[in-house]
């Protein structure tokens, strides 16, 4: 059986649309120096250290702007504002560092030319990537086997991830079959129809969702070895769910736990933990002395708007459940909890203003380079929770204390990747986002977050 519909991999896209964001901008500065009077910026053998410098800065910028977001890149609407962001930034720093970059021009129109240039070139190869690349034609086709009671989860996690994946429909492979399939859009097929839907539908995979494998019916099985033994596609929901998600699905972890969480071994190298340590003394004595900068206007701040204690201390659970005291600047009202500890809400009502002002710029979060210097926290890991809340979640959501095997931190994937976190359904999606962190923990994942953490404090997203 062959298919042969076009789609690409979530990471064929993003290498795509930096590589091609890269070569229309330089097609864009050769037909400039060509057609007009443009020698600021010169593509040649000469100037290879210019050439790399601006690919550096568009790579770090458009990152930090969202621009290769998948969600975002695929709708016109919102791409536009990322290209105009990263444009300016990325232009703006490459001509404030001359000695990586040519001398300013003497004629200043052709810093104008260099600035359109990169938002032209930016904007004719989005448009062209969202008409062509993220149409239909290059969907990801998927044929869900599993049980009725998951399909809801896994439509709504794939969906949000990926805009190009799509779940076709969906095969029950119980051989006692309760209910139909009851979701909106995702119809249901019979087994014995497997291999007429892979061709009429042009499917390009099969992702086998299910909790027991003994559930799956034997003439199923029989199909889906048929199918693998011609060369056809069929996954594990698990590996999908977190190669497309960023998250580890833990529940959906059933007995065989210990498939699901071999964890990095960066977990106990000691190279890679004494650059952690040195990161954090580093970046913990730099935000300190960032937070003098802005300790006047603070102390300000809270004086009009908060009126009362500047600080306030909380006890939180540290690495190995050991408990420790976090410090933060104080952004809800005198009294926040007179009737006992509740979850902390968007837009919660005991946030003062000044103290929504501090949660949103995560000035508030600045004292907390104290806990690092001390070693209790990290710059990166899951965020260290209150020892009354650890023991509500970690009795109705599996592995929650798994999280504790490494330090918490400042910031972490959990942060940077989920929204703000009030409820157990909210701490179960960050929870399965701070095991990816602990699994696949590396140098480049941690400047990932720190990337993804500015755009955070950029776009306001503080929590």
């Amino acid at each position: 059986m062959t298919n042969n519909s076009i789609h690409f991999e979530i990471s064929e896209r993003k290498i795509l649309l930096r590589i091609f964001d890269l070569l229309f901008i330089g097609l864009a500065f050769y037909v400039l120096s060509n057609a007009f009077d443009f020698d600021y910026f010169v593509i040649n053998k000469e100037n290879w250290t210019w050439v790399f410098v601006l690919a550096l800065y568009i790579s770090i910028f458009g990152t930090v702007f969202e621009l290769y977001d998948l969600q975002k890149s695929s709708k016109l609407e919102t791409v536009t504002t990322t290209i105009i962001l990263s444009t300016s930034v990325t232009v703006l720093v490459f001509l404030l560092t001359p000695y990586f970059t040519p001398s300013l021009p003497q004629n200043r129109i052709q810093i104008l030319f260099f600035y359109l240039a990169i938002l032209l070139a930016l904007f004719i190869w989005r448009f062209a990537y969202i008409t062509f690349v993220s149409s239909p034609r290059f969907y990801k086709k998927v044929l869900l086997v599993g049980e009725t009671s998951n399909i809801k989860s896994i439509v709504e996690a794939f969906n949000t991830a990926d805009p190009n994946y799509r779940i076709v429909g969906f095969i029950n492979c119980e051989s006692e079959k309760i209910d139909g399939i009851k979701f909106k859009g995702i119809p249901e097929f019979q087994s014995e129809d497997i291999h007429k839907i892979i061709r009429e539908e042009s499917i390009s995979e099969i992702v086998v969702a299910s909790y027991n494998s003994e559930n799956i019916t034997s003439s199923i099985y029989n199909d889906l070895i048929l199918l693998l033994e011609k060369g056809f596609p069929i996954k594990e929901y698990t590996q999908v769910y977190e190669d497309i998600t960023y998250r580890v699905p833990v529940q959906f972890v059933g007995k065989d736990f210990y498939k699901y969480f071999p964890f990095s071994r960066n977990n106990k190298n000691k190279l890679y933990l004494a650059y952690r340590r040195i990161f954090d003394i580093f970046l913990s004595l730099l935000g300190l002395t960032i937070g003098l900068v802005f300790l006047p206007i603070i102390l300000i701040g809270n004086l009009i708007a908060n009126k009362g204690p500047l600080f306030y201390t909380q006890e939180r659970v540290g690495k190995n459940g050991k408990l420790f005291n976090i410090k933060k600047f104080r952004t809800m009202v005198l009294d926040a909890e007179t009737n006992g500890a509740v979850w902390a809400q968007k837009n919660d009502i005991r946030i003062t203003v000044f103290g929504q002002f501090l949660r949103n710029s995560r000035l508030d979060e600045i004292p907390q380079f104290l806990n690092i210097l001390k070693g209790e926290m990290s710059m990166i890991g899951p965020r260290p929770e209150r020892p009354m809340f650890v023991k509500e979640l970690s009795q109705v959501i599996p592995f929650y204390e798994t999280r504790h095997i490494v330090k918490p931190g400042l910031t972490g994937w959990a942060q940077v990747k989920a929204r703000y976190g009030s409820s157990i359904d909210d701490s179960l999606v960050k929870l399965q986002y701070d095991l990816f962190y602990i699994k696949h923990r590396s140098f480049f994942l941690d400047f990932n977050i720190i990337i993804k953490t500015l755009s955070t404090v950029i776009f306001l997203r503080g929590q």
